[in-house]
């Protein structure tokens, strides 16, 4: 089980820079579907890659659906030769992305990103409209069966 709280406050609290998206930005924003992960894009400056190294390193981040005992380091060097991360830890399991299809890298989802307080942890949340472009440009079945449920959200409160 994924605990989004101490993920969201590990990021928050080692001054990471990223955005919510995903189904975690979807329950954010009202949905009533569950998710079993937390997706971020990331900045990958090189002290963004420091200070999420630094987040993550103490709850053990491994390749989920890796076999276990495949070497991995998860060190500033493993990340900036990398984009996109699908990690399990102590915490629960984690996407970490350097860019999403249909939104970009962080400093394109910043301005579609609105700032709210989620598990005590003030964080930037993708917005409505970007998030339904997101799972539309995803194509997967689950992320088109979610917009029918976000455009209602969307359609309520005027967005």
């Amino acid at each position: 089980m994924t605990d989004f709280r101490a993920l969201l406050r590990a990021l928050h609290g080692a001054g990471v820079r990223f955005v919510v998206i995903g189904g975690a930005a979807a329950v954010a924003h009202g949905s009533a579907r569950l998710t079993q992960d937390l997706d971020v894009v990331y900045a990958r400056g090189a002290d963004d890659l420091r200070k999420m190294v630094a987040a993550l390193a103490p709850h053990a981040p491994y390749l989920r659906g890796a076999p276990l005992g495949l070497p991995f380091m998860w060190d500033e060097r493993t990340l900036s030769h990398g984009l996109n991360f699908t990690l399990t830890t102590r915490l629960g399991d984690v996407d970490i992305l350097g860019e999403v299809v249909g939104g970009g890298r962080y400093e394109d989802l910043v301005p579609h990103s609105i700032r709210l307080d989620l598990f005590g942890a003030s964080v930037l949340c993708l917005d409505l409209p970007k998030l339904i472009e997101t799972k539309r440009a995803a194509g997967r079945p689950k992320d088109l069966e979610a917009i029918a449920e976000l455009e209602a959200l969307r359609r309520l409160r005027g967005a």
